[in-house]
């Protein structure tokens, strides 16, 4: 019998296996989303695994970057803290194999996942499984998880504390839920892990706060400025995105003034 596909290859969000393979994608068929021009498309896990990997890079000696090659979906990568009190895994790839499980229980296994917005959510409940651990989503945003396994926490408000001066910051914008993990001790300053929630340029000079990236939508203006009052807050000066070029050191909350500046000017007021 043919194995049930319930994998968008476009987002690779991993949906209830008994999700029908005529449905669309609702991450997919939102404005922040796209198809590609092969249109709706489905696989499954065993499929993605058979003709992937995945690489693991070490950004610190507490932070290494999983990503799926070659690139699949949406090309994004997971980010592994290490930290005394547990690991968390921010952010998810929709490839888990032997290889990745071995790595991350070398290292001390996962002890939280936590997500930065809904378009990484890919196949959690596999990662949750494996390492037997909760998951963390921001509550706005429970209305895209579609597939809420019994590891699923939802968490409400500003901030979700966590341990060993680790939180789960809401900052809004790209998502309600839009959210960043703020870890101590990755640099002199403190560390966001911003996923699409704080999206670092390609020339690393600029923080894009958008509605969509792909489709290039902005924010309200009103929205725009709560993101804004509300990174502001925060106390960082590293910043690890959702993509490979995304590692922004030291300079990450000067780039940030710089940027609110440039989005000031272009407000209308």
């Amino acid at each position: 019998m043919e194995q049930i596909k319930n994998t968008c290859r476009t987002c690779g969000t991993q949906y209830p296996a008994n999700r029908l393979s005529a449905d669309i994608c609702p991450v997919c068929n939102d404005d922040r989303q796209y198809f590609t021009e092969d249109g709706q498309v489905w696989t499954n896990s065993s499929e993605v695994a058979a003709s992937h990997g995945v690489s693991i890079t070490e950004l610190t000696p507490w932070l290494y970057a999983l990503q799926v090659t070659p690139a699949f979906a949406l090309g994004q990568r997971a980010l592994l803290v290490l930290s005394p009190g547990g690991n968390i895994l921010w952010d998810c790839i929709p490839l888990l194999n032997q290889d990745v499980v071995d790595f991350i229980r070398s290292k001390g296994g996962i002890k939280a996942i936590a997500f930065s917005h809904p378009h990484f959510y890919s196949n959690v409940n596999e990662w949750a499984t494996a390492f037997n651990c909760p998951v963390y989503i921001h509550q706005a945003d429970e209305q895209w998880m579609f597939n809420k396994g019994q590891m699923i926490r939802f968490w409400e408000g500003a901030e979700q504390i966590l341990w060993d001066g680790i939180s789960i910051i809401n900052t809004g914008g790209h998502f309600p839920g839009s959210s960043v993990l703020r870890v101590q001790g990755l640099s002199a300053g403190a560390a966001l892990l911003t996923g699409d929630s704080i999206y670092v340029a390609k020339s690393k000079k600029h923080l894009a706060f958008m509605y969509s990236y792909p489709n290039c939508i902005p924010l309200p203006a009103k929205v725009l400025k709560e993101v804004i009052r509300r990174v502001d807050k925060i106390d960082f000066d590293t910043i690890y995105g959702g993509f490979e070029w995304q590692n922004l050191k030291n300079i990450a909350k000067d780039v940030f003034y710089s940027s609110v500046e440039r989005y000031n000017h272009s407000l209308i007021k």
